[in-house]
């Protein structure tokens, strides 16, 4: 089963502005993560613990820099990939700053889906 993949407009800007070899390194995490689905673990994938989203992880990938992708699956089990960045140097100072805007991401996204009557108000 091929699992649907997403993502917002904050992840599109910052892919755009990775090297190829980035891209490439990216892009087959992004297609296990596709073939998997929410079972996928490590090292492509850990749960994040400071986000006030159960289901909210990171996708890994090393080549070009320390790249991470925060995501979540929504309650169709559609994986939005909310945004990336390049935690080299940064480790814990990254995460402050991402996680937040990560769940504020998803949250808007989930208040999308139920406008659109994609999933009901519980699942919010």
């Amino acid at each position: 089963m091929a699992w649907g993949v997403e993502y917002t407009d904050q992840f599109g800007g910052w892919w755009e502005g990775l090297s190829s070899e980035q891209q490439e390194a990216l892009d087959d995490r992004v297609m296990l993560l596709a073939e998997v689905g929410p079972g996928l673990g490590r090292p492509v994938v850990d749960t994040i613990t400071n986000s006030r989203h159960a289901n909210m992880k990171e996708l890994r990938a090393s080549r070009g820099g320390a790249l991470r992708v925060l995501f979540a699956f929504d309650p169709r089990r559609h994986a939005i990939l909310l945004l990336g960045g390049d935690k080299s140097g940064q480790w814990n100072a990254w995460y402050r700053r991402a996680i937040p805007e990560a769940d504020a991401l998803y949250e808007i996204h989930l208040e999308e889906l139920h406008a659109e009557g994609s999933i009901g108000s519980e699942a919010r």
